[in-house]
């Protein structure tokens, strides 16, 4: 059976015997439901989540409907639970230098400039533990203009997106969040880890990335970090395109938009507060 310190979810790493005696039971399994859902995306049944969370049916049933009842799962018509999208709002609120910054509000009106003006969609994806996250998406005009979803998550080396966002990481930070072992999703998705490492080397130098279909046969996307005013990376832009675009010119407009207006979004965030010695200040 399967134990509070290795159950999925529960991080104990930090806290001492005090905190750890003063826990909520309920919470945790809470959070045991949305980890094993977190590694779901396809979703799980009642059953399976019983199975594998050693949990009674009518505890799973019963977090399952409170979760439901606040958006944080959603109820598929097949009987099987997926992640909410309350979850999307919430995740647009705790990013890096940023907790305080609706970066969705910010960032929205950029992204509808840029997909305007390119007729392609755009995303804006921020990390998240082990993976990345799309928190904004804006449609494009064109007829096979590429839509994103808000929710949707990424693998942390294939793509644009993730490859600013890795490329905004210490050495320290790479050897912490990069697997052994990087996945294959397409003949062109890199797997070697120190062809990452190049790769992100040469992202640092000139500043945007771009993905040649390495997540998605027949996707290819340009992408841009946007920093807070301490020059930290706190999300990606992305516009993604489909592959075959042979167009020079329109390739350059398509990059040098995507950069434009990740900085424009950057320009738009405010100043981090300063640090007196009696606190902050704004």
């Amino acid at each position: 059976m399967k134990t509070r310190s290795d159950a999925p979810g529960v991080a104990a790493e930090g806290y001492g015997a005090a905190a750890e005696k003063n826990r909520i039971p309920a919470i945790d399994r809470m959070m045991d439901v949305l980890s094993y859902l977190e590694r779901k995306p396809g979703g799980a049944s009642m059953r399976e989540l019983v199975e594998v969370l050693h949990l009674p049916r009518t505890t799973v049933y019963r977090l399952l409907n409170s979760l439901h009842a606040y958006g944080i799962v959603r109820h598929l018509p097949d009987g099987s639970y997926v992640l909410g999208t309350r979850l999307i709002s919430l995740a647009a609120r705790v990013l890096p230098s940023a907790a305080d910054i609706d970066i969705v509000l910010l960032a929205t009106p950029h992204m509808e400039r840029l997909s305007e003006t390119t007729g392609e969609g755009c995303k804006l994806s921020v990390l998240n533990e082990d993976g990345v996250v799309v928190i904004a998406a804006s449609p494009g005009s064109r007829g096979h203009a590429l839509a994103g979803v808000p929710g949707q998550r990424l693998p942390l080396h294939a793509g644009a997106a993730s490859k600013v966002l890795l490329a905004s990481l210490t050495k320290s930070e790479l050897d912490t969040i990069l697997p052994e072992t990087l996945a294959r999703y397409t003949p062109r998705t890199i797997t070697s880890v120190k062809s990452l490492r190049a790769e992100l080397t040469r992202i640092r130098r000139q500043g945007w990335a771009w993905d040649e279909g390495e997540f998605s046969t027949g996707v290819n996307a340009f992408a841009a970090p946007v920093p807070d005013r301490n020059g930290k990376t706190i999300a990606a832009l992305s516009l993604p395109y489909l592959a075959g675009e042979t167009d020079g010119s329109r390739l350059d407009m398509l990059r040098a938009a995507t950069i434009s207006s990740a900085g424009a979004i950057a320009a738009d965030l405010p100043a981090a507060p300063k640090r007196s010695s009696t606190g902050w200040n704004g």
